[in-house]
């Protein structure tokens, strides 16, 4: 369209002047304005009259920012002084971000300015010819380093991996991929330049073997392990919602702690209602609910209610991250080397023949760990009266202790149910610390149920979670007679 501003896009090529094609050098020479996207780049130099948006990598707080700046700088540049050239590294049509953000533009897309994408020499082509690699036989997949954890996710190479311009994005890399892969990752430095290095490192090498720069990619012929897409994702979405959010930019570990009490409880009640409709004690008065569905609603629920608790686990991470005490790697990576070292007889030499011999493994390897003078230290005082007890009695029985059967745990029962029975009915108004035998009656009672903790426990059942259930029972009975 005549008189339609408009932006012709060239690259620079991968590397010296010499592979800037004679396309782009005619376009250059011909435009009114010349911008380069940075004069980091090694053509750059034989670039007449141009300027740069380096000043956008000072002051912008993400690439992303960046990226959006140096549009709207080409949008108004074409729109007040005539034909504009602008120049990336490499090729505009490979990994370009600037490109894609120009575009989809309103003032393109509608047609007020014309954009025009000019074939140039990529990286890409340099780096194939050095690894001998047909990229479309191969199958090889384009990375961007930034993005890796996301866009990596379920992939096994091959895979290019461009922008691995510092140590900390390397590092990201590293971090990104399950486990230490044992083939080593070649690098592609400078690549036909001068000191061009193709080589490769060792994975646990990457982020120090060599001092990266915006000319450094990284070959990855093969991971034997996908990255967990699901988990980066909320990884990514909870980093999001600090940047973005008001009221998620205002929480504290503080702040969420009643969350994170309220959204495990709600995973208790989950497993509760999967649990009553497997072993067929839910309510079964709606004919039209079978129990396939009923078991399929209880699920869907569990699933939503870990994915809820999950997400606690991620924010509890990012805000430790933010604060530079721990990352949610440290602490994946600290579970799982803590369930190695306390599960010698899964990754060691020790013998375990049965749940009893684990759990007195454990309990003797997490002293040690912990150097704790006792079991018992470690376990909340805050916890429910019912769910203390159970506790102090399993760690009892993990060191050894010989506690009562179940048949002498149904006798103690009976005898302190027996007693309180037998005597006088003391007036209301006593209290348990209070005067005339009240404290006795108490000690009684705590009695009473430290022995049904015990009963519970074995008769393998767990009794904060058996009495929760029946009192939500009764408060069914309680909401029908009222």
């Amino acid at each position: 369209m005549p008189g339609t501003p408009r932006i012709d896009v060239v690259g620079l090529g991968p590397a010296g002047p010499e592979l800037i094609t004679a396309g782009t050098a005619e376009i250059l020479s011909a435009a009114d304005q010349v911008l380069l996207r940075t004069a980091r780049h090694p053509a750059a130099g034989s670039v007449d009259r141009a300027r740069t948006f380096d000043h956008h990598y000072e002051s912008a707080d993400t690439f992303d920012d960046v990226y959006r700046a140096i549009v709207d700088d080409l949008v108004d540049a074409a729109l007040t002084g005539g034909p504009v050239a602008y120049a990336v590294p490499g090729s505009p049509s490979v990994a370009e971000r600037t490109v894609v953000l120009l575009s989809g533009h309103p003032r393109v897309v509608s047609g007020e300015i014309t954009v025009v994408v000019h074939p140039s020499v990529s990286f890409l082509d340099v780096a194939f010819a050095r690894l001998g690699v047909d990229p479309v036989d191969a199958g090889v997949r384009l990375v961007d380093a930034e993005r890796f954890a996301l866009d990596a996710a379920g992939e096994r190479g091959p895979m290019l991996v461009a922008q691995c311009w510092s140590r900390r994005v390397l590092s990201d890399v590293k971090l990104a991929v399950d486990g230490t892969p044992s083939e080593p990752v070649t690098v592609l430095h400078h690549l036909g330049l001068g000191d061009e290095w193709v080589g490769e490192v060792a994975w646990e090498d990457l982020d120090r073997a060599f001092e990266p720069d915006h000319l450094t990619s990284l070959w990855i012929p093969s991971l034997a392990a996908p990255v967990a897409a699901e988990l980066v994702a909320l990884d990514e979405l909870v980093h999001t919602l600090r940047e973005r959010c008001p009221w998620d930019q205002r929480q504290t570990h503080a702040s969420l702690a009643r969350h994170l009490l309220e959204e495990s409880y709600e995973v208790l009640e989950a497993i509760d209602e999967l649990d009553a409709v497997t072993s067929g004690s839910g309510d079964r008065d709606d004919a039209d609910h079978g129990v396939a569905d009923r078991e399929a609603d209880a699920t869907a629920h569990l699933e939503e209610e870990l994915g809820d608790l999950l997400f606690q686990v991620y924010f509890h991470a990012t805000l430790a991250a933010e604060e530079g005490r721990f990352t949610l790697a440290d602490v994946a990576r600290g579970v799982h080397d803590k369930l190695v070292v306390r599960h010698p007889h899964v990754f060691g030499d020790v013998d375990a023949e049965t749940a009893e011999d684990v759990a007195a493994n454990w309990e003797a390897i997490k002293k040690v760990e912990k150097g704790r003078a006792s079991v018992t230290e470690g376990i909340p005082a805050a916890l429910p009266a019912l769910a203390l007890a159970a506790k102090l009695q399993r760690k009892a029985v993990a060191i050894g202790m010989v506690l009562p059967t179940l048949a002498e745990q149904v006798t103690r029962v009976a005898d302190r149910v027996a007693r309180l029975g037998s005597e006088d009915a003391r007036p209301t108004g006593d209290v348990a610390d209070g005067e005339g035998g009240t404290r006795d009656r108490a000690e009684e009672i705590g009695e009473l149920l430290f022995a049904v903790v015990g009963l519970a426990r074995a008769l393998g059942v767990d009794p904060e979670t058996a009495l929760l259930a029946r009192s939500r029972s009764f408060r069914s009975e309680v909401e029908t007679a009222g």
